[in-house]
This record gives structure tokens, C-alpha cells and sequence, in this order.
């Protein structure tokens, strides 16, 4: 099957890495082409957080919320950090939609709107 795929960037903590996998799997399996975080930061204790890495990481992350048709917040039992909020709010900036794994404007994966 060849067609148009929406694009959909995941964005939330890294902190919930089989949220990330999960989410992942189910929209690639709906047939989204699914852009994700580089590394789990919180998962991988290895890694050291400077504030430039972090601050390439952050704006790395919205050049991929350039590139998505819509992102999809995993906001595991309702927690959007700060580097999330502000993703939000560029993905509103730029037009883009706006999915939520829980609560707010949530648009189920059950619904098939990524189809």
C-alpha cells in the first residue's frame, strides 16, 4: 500500500519511556510515520544533562514538531513538565494538532483517528 501517511511527533517526559514505546507501536501500526525523542533521559542514567544538551535537545524536539501533521502528548496520569508545555504551545503556533494520551482534548486511538 503506498499513500499519505500522517506524521505524528510524540512529546512528553522522558521519564515515561513504555508510554513512548507503547504509543509508538500503536500509531505506526495505524499507519503514522512516528518521530520520538532521541534518548530516554530519565530511563538512561549514563547520561549527563548539560544545560546546552538540553537546550539542543528542546529545540531539536520542536524542528520535529515542524516536520509532524499533529503531536501527541503523553501526559501519564495527567503530568506535562515544563519542555512539554512549551512544545504545546509552539505546536499551537504552528497550527498543528494537538492529541493527548489522558484527559484535555484527548483524541482516542480506539476512534481510529489516525487512519
Amino acid at each position: 500500500m503506498v499513500g499519505k501517511y500522517k506524521v505524528v511527533t510524540l512529546c512528553g517526559s522522558t521519564k515515561f519511556k513504555d508510554e513512548f514505546l507503547k504509543i509508538q507501536k500503536e500509531l505506526t501500526l495505524k499507519g503514522c510515520i512516528v518521530i520520538s525523542v532521541g534518548f530516554f533521559e530519565f530511563s538512561e542514567k549514563d547520561e549527563v544533562m548539560t544545560k546546552e544538551t538540553k537546550e539542543l535537545l528542546d529545540d531539536m524536539h520542536k524542528r520535529k514538531i515542524d516536520m509532524a501533521d499533529t503531536i501527541f502528548v503523553i501526559n501519564k496520569d495527567g503530568y506535562i513538565g515544563k519542555s512539554t508545555e512549551s512544545e504545546i504551545e509552539y505546536a499551537k503556533s504552528q497550527g498543528k494538532n494537538i492529541d493527548y494520551l489522558e484527559g484535555r482534548e484527548r483524541q482516542s486511538l480506539e476512534r481510529g483517528e489516525y487512519i
